[in-house]
Formats: C-alpha cells, sequence, structure tokens
C-alpha cells in the first residue's frame, strides 16, 4: 500500500487548529447554595469559549491540598477569580473566607515567574469594593458582573475578548439552559444534592461543552459563514 503524502501540517510538526487541545481555565469562586447559579453560569460562559473549567473540587482528599492546588493552576492557561463573596461566614465561628484572594495569589505569583503564559482575571459584583478589600489590585480593573447570571456572561465576553471563539451571550444563555435542564439527573446520578463535589462538577463541565460545540460556531465554520 502506497503511503500518503504527509499534510503541510504534519511536515511543519504544527497542529491544526481544530485539533489543537482545549485550554483549561482556572476558576476560583465560593462554593456555597446561594453561588450556584453564577458558578453554572461561569461554566456555562468559559465552555462557550472553547475553553475547560477546572476547580479544586477535583483535588481528592486524601492528598495535601495545596501541592495540588499549585499544579492545578500551572496547567491552566487562564484563570478566574470572583472576589464577590467578602461577608462573614454564618457558621459559627464567623469568619472571612481567605481562599479566593489566596488562590488568586498563587496565580498572581504564578504568572509573574513562570515562563509558560498565564492570565488571569478578577471578578467583582459591586464597583469599587475591591479597592477596599483588596488594595494592593489597585489598578488591575476587575470584571463587575452585578451578581446575575447575564452579567457573568456579559463579563466574560470582555474578559475573553481577544479568544478564537466569540460567543453571544445569547448563546451562552441556551448552554446554561441546557446545563440547568440536566442537572437534575446530574446531581441523581452522582448521589448528591450540590453541585460542589468532583463528579458533579467533572458532569456538569461535561454538558456545558457538550452544549458549547452545539450552540457556538467554531472560528472556521464563523469565517465561512462571512463569505
Amino acid at each position: 500500500m502506497r503511503r500518503q503524502k504527509p499534510t503541510p501540517q504534519e511536515r511543519s510538526g504544527r497542529v491544526p487548529s481544530s485539533q489543537k487541545p482545549r485550554a483549561d481555565v482556572f476558576l476560583n469562586i465560593p462554593y456555597d447554595k446561594p453561588f450556584q447559579n453564577l458558578c453554572l453560569a461561569y461554566i456555562s460562559g468559559i465552555s462557550a469559549f472553547g475553553l475547560v473549567p477546572r476547580a479544586t473540587l477535583e483535588i481528592p482528599a486524601n492528598t495535601r491540598r495545596l501541592d495540588r492546588i499549585l499544579k492545578l493552576i500551572r496547567g491552566c492557561q487562564y484563570s478566574v477569580h470572583d472576589l464577590s463573596r467578602v461577608q462573614l461566614d454564618a457558621k459559627r465561628p464567623a469568619t472571612p473566607r481567605f481562599n479566593m484572594p489566596f488562590e488568586l495569589g498563587l496565580c498572581v505569583a504564578w504568572a509573574s515567574t513562570s515562563a509558560n503564559t498565564h492570565t488571569w482575571f478578577v471578578c467583582e459584583s459591586k464597583a469599587w469594593r475591591l479597592s477596599k478589600s483588596l488594595s494592593d489590585l489597585d489598578g488591575t480593573d476587575p470584571y463587575i458582573h452585578s451578581g446575575t447570571v447575564t452579567g457573568v456572561f456579559r463579563e466574560l465576553c470582555n474578559a475573553f475578548v481577544g479568544a478564537d471563539r466569540k460567543p453571544t451571550v445569547q448563546q451562552m444563555q441556551r448552554i446554561n439552559r441546557d446545563v440547568t435542564k440536566n442537572l437534575p439527573t446530574i446531581l441523581r446520578q452522582a448521589g448528591t444534592n450540590s453541585i460542589y463535589t468532583a463528579r458533579a462538577f467533572k458532569d456538569i463541565c461535561v454538558v456545558a461543552i457538550a452544549s458549547a460545540e452545539k450552540n457556538v460556531p467554531k472560528p472556521s465554520a464563523r469565517r465561512r459563514l462571512k463569505r
């Protein structure tokens, strides 16, 4: 059997854009019931850009947590940090939550010292509050989502404006509806009532990515439509 000639991509060693692996996004958000709708919005919106949401929820309980967080961050090209949860936790003892700003600090340090490219984004629900809660970030403009699902979609569009895929807010909403529709089945099959478990989070991402493939044209398809 005669061997076919190598393609230009094979000769150059380049991977065609349609076959490039998806970039991962480290998602740093509160894990509580009031934030559930915004968490699903982040997963849906990030998936719409052809990216893969990742979170500390995936970290096994039998490993040293900080080491796994660092490993997870190093494997992500982007990170999104929601610092809108600045209230004291109502559970005794009443305490602030430091995980989100701490993990933001890890990502900032990684982006500053690593030879690999890492881009981080900060989101908030209220304008001007970040300058008080984390003044070391003065000069960094946070993305203000106003605590709404549509606001999350809008600000993700602004943050990832340079991405190859250009999903609309309406396309993100369709993905989010698919995720919400499948959520009861996902939770039942995972044996939980919380989205903040490793299995539930992974299955939600699978549904969101599949819906994004259906609802958001790939860059090459979009270019063909414009001709």
